[in-house]
């Protein structure tokens, strides 16, 4: 009966990782297809490029030296080869290739990637604490507020009033540039600002939710203090959906990238990708989305891993 119930939990598990990889290699196929068509409606790279400055022979040179003469069929064909070889294609703009220029600009973007995760869960685990304990405090409507207005705030619009604030008013922090740390402070608070607004709502919400099961009615009952509750009991009852939230969040972070490297100059991956997107760059603009597309299915993957090696019914409902 062991042996049968292990090899159920198994198959089970394996049929689960079969599907969410299954979904997976659908999304960063139409991740590809997208990317191809998607840079290719968005105009012609040599218009944005050259203005008028090329002649009819010298557009139809460059169009054949990379490929953009031919059919559109065979060009995707073409393009699906090179991929699978581990070629990405060379920048229309720069002449060097794709993965040399993102592998230059993806240092201030892990930086800032890092330093935003660690403020996020720095500003929105003690906020959503404090929101949930002492939610009928000054302090928990304080919480709540900060998260409301990190919520609803855009990007762009934060990173101007904290520019307005900190660099142009005060003169405390740069507002562009990567030359040192202060650098990554502004950019930094604005990602995280918003991410953390997520993580309070959750965190509270959760904590609310654990602080009304039987056992901490219990701990409280026998005279174990609040807050020796809430640490001991609610909170590690709590972390697993907000640590799934957290992971979530990357979605918003690698999308509130590309408009706040933008408004700092931080020469990232962001910048990069917003760049082609300006000049047509259709290999740059191509490897942009595939990576993307390939970052959130991982991280998504490892959520939904996580949730079936810890969930038997989410193993069995697929």
């Amino acid at each position: 009966m062991a042996g049968a119930g292990a090899g159920s939990h198994v198959g089970g598990l394996a049929g689960f990782l079969g599907r969410r990889l299954f979904r997976a290699a659908i999304t960063v196929t139409a991740a590809l297809v997208l990317a191809f068509a998607g840079a290719r409606i968005s105009g012609n790279p040599f218009d944005y490029l050259y203005d008028d400055a090329l002649s009819v022979e010298q557009r139809a040179e460059l169009a054949a030296e990379f490929g953009l003469d031919r059919p559109l069929a065979v060009q995707f064909a073409a393009y699906v080869g090179e991929i699978a070889r581990g070629n990405f294609g060379r920048s229309i703009a720069e002449r060097r290739p794709v993965v040399e220029m993102y592998a230059e600009a993806v240092g201030p973007t892990l930086v800032l990637g890092a330093a935003t995760v660690a403020v996020t869960l720095l500003l929105g685990l003690p906020l959503g604490i404090v929101a949930a304990v002492r939610r009928r405090s000054v302090l928990g409507a304080m919480a709540m507020t900060v998260a409301f207005v990190g919520y609803a705030v855009p990007h762009f619009v934060l990173a101007i009033v904290l520019i307005l604030v900190f660099s142009l008013g005060l003169g405390l922090l740069p507002s562009i540039g990567q030359d040192g740390p202060l650098h990554y402070v502004l950019p930094t608070l604005t990602l995280a600002l918003g991410l953390a607004a997520a993580v309070v709502r959750f965190t509270r919400a959760e904590l609310l939710a654990a602080m009304e099961q039987d056992h901490i009615r219990t701990a409280l009952a026998k005279g174990v203090s609040p807050a020796g509750v809430v640490v001991r009991h609610a909170l590690p009852a709590a972390m697993l959906p907000v640590v799934t939230i957290v992971g979530l969040q990357v979605n918003g972070l690698i999308n509130g990238s590309l408009i706040v490297e933008t408004v700092f100059a931080l020469r990232g991956v962001g910048q990069l990708f917003v760049g082609a997107v300006q000049t047509r760059d259709y290999p740059v603009l191509q490897f942009g989305v595939i990576a993307y597309a390939l970052v959130v299915v991982a991280v998504n993957l490892m959520v939904d891993v996580c949730y079936g090696l810890l969930d038997p019914r989410i193993r069995r409902g697929g």
